[in-house]
């Protein structure tokens, strides 16, 4: 096995711990993942720089919402320098986010994607994507 293969088999392996965490609800397994100075680029939002601001996310969604992803796809570059993954966020909305409409435990399902870098066995940025648009009409009840 080349070096690359076993690379690109590592950065997957570490982003499915890091996908495995999410879903346990435990942002220090996922901390475990990120290097000290992760990038965090929030959808529809700016660049967040290091561990303990991507902590602070972490407190605020889990007071904000409830989410497990299924059906997620991890797709390593060959070199293992970047992954990119997608999945199915389904979710409830717990508690009002600011900006955005009230909660009362709405459910969600949505599409969503990550890019991530991987940086000496760690990642070093989380790029997320999905359409804030269709969430919005999901928990008004407005349609797509």
């Amino acid at each position: 096995m080349s070096a690359g293969t076993q690379s690109s088999e590592n950065a997957k392996a570490l982003v499915e711990r890091y996908y495995a965490a999410f879903n346990a609800g435990d942002a220090g397994g996922m901390l475990a993942c990120l290097t000290e100075d992760v990038a965090h680029d929030v959808n529809q939002g700016g660049r967040r720089t290091g561990k303990d601001l991507f902590a602070e996310f972490c407190a605020h969604m889990a007071r904000c919402y409830r989410e497990e992803l299924t059906d997620i796809v991890v797709m390593p570059a060959a070199d293992g320098s970047r992954v990119a993954a997608e999945f199915t966020v389904n979710g409830t909305y717990l508690a009002d986010d600011e900006g955005l409409p009230a909660a009362s435990g709405q459910t969600y399902c949505l599409p969503a994607g990550t890019f991530f870098e991987i940086s000496g066995g760690l990642i070093s940025r989380v790029t997320t994507y999905y359409n804030l648009q269709d969430w919005i009409a999901q928990v008004t009840g407005e349609g797509a």
